[in-house]
């Protein structure tokens, strides 16, 4: 009887913690902020495997699934992108009360992961694929930044390169335009373990473990990327096969 209620439950951790997400990034604690969020993608990872587990999908589900995601996905990581363009240095001097009005363009990466819940929300063409980056991993490489600024043994170059306020806009800029993109992506739902089914996901998260292993926190905007490239050189191969 109450098996269909634990995926909302574990949507609610996901809720929970983007809300502490927001309120560390706020207190300027980046680091921990930037943890929540990758918490908060495991949640968010559970509540759809434990849904389809228990076969406890349903609407209302969807909905709190999405409310959670903007704000976990959404405003926490546009906090800190906020946090970073305002600390970084070399922008031009636009100050009004005490803060650079530069800064404020972290506002659309909340806005566009909006845009593409409520995109994702009505359109049935994503069900097995997605269309846009999804917002998850968009969230995992702003909130990576910190955690490699502040990590031991990062380089000199690498700092000034993350610290450099036009490398943060475009990043901004280019994760929110991917959010809305037609660009289709493969999704992460295994409904076999067959090779020739899900080839692209295996070949994904070995590159993945490899390349985190040998490179740790650096490595997570490159995994990412790495998903955009694969993606793109699966519907490639796709279009020439048709």
């Amino acid at each position: 009887m109450y098996k269909k209620h634990i995926p909302n439950f574990v949507t609610c951790l996901n809720l929970i913690s983007g809300c502490l997400s927001v309120i560390m990034a706020f207190n300027a604690h980046l680091v921990i902020s930037a943890y929540l969020i990758v918490l908060a993608s495991f949640f968010d990872l559970a509540d759809g495997l434990l849904a389809r587990l228990l076969n406890a999908k349903s609407d209302f589900g969807k909905q709190l699934d999405s409310l959670a995601d903007i704000v976990s996905f959404g405003i926490a990581p546009g906090i800190i992108m906020f946090q970073l363009i305002s600390k970084s240095s070399g922008l031009p001097a636009l100050y009004v009360l005490n803060t650079n009005l530069i800064s404020y363009i972290a506002i659309i990466i909340p806005l566009f992961s909006a845009l593409r819940l409520a995109k994702f929300n009505i359109d049935d063409n994503q069900k097995d694929s997605f269309i846009g980056l999804p917002t998850p991993a968009s969230a995992i490489f702003i909130a990576s930044l910190p955690i490699i600024i502040y990590a031991q043994n990062t380089s000199d170059c690498i700092l000034n390169f993350i610290y450099n306020p036009y490398f943060l806009i475009i990043i901004t800029i280019v994760l929110s335009y991917l959010l809305i993109s037609p660009l289709p992506l493969f999704s992460f739902k295994f409904k076999n373990l067959k090779w020739t089914e899900n080839k692209i996901r295996y070949i994904f998260l070995t590159i993945s473990v490899i390349l985190f292993l040998l490179f740790y926190f650096i490595a997570i905007p490159f995994i990412i990327i790495l998903y955009i490239i694969l993606s793109i050189t699966e519907n490639l191969i796709k279009t020439k096969k048709t």
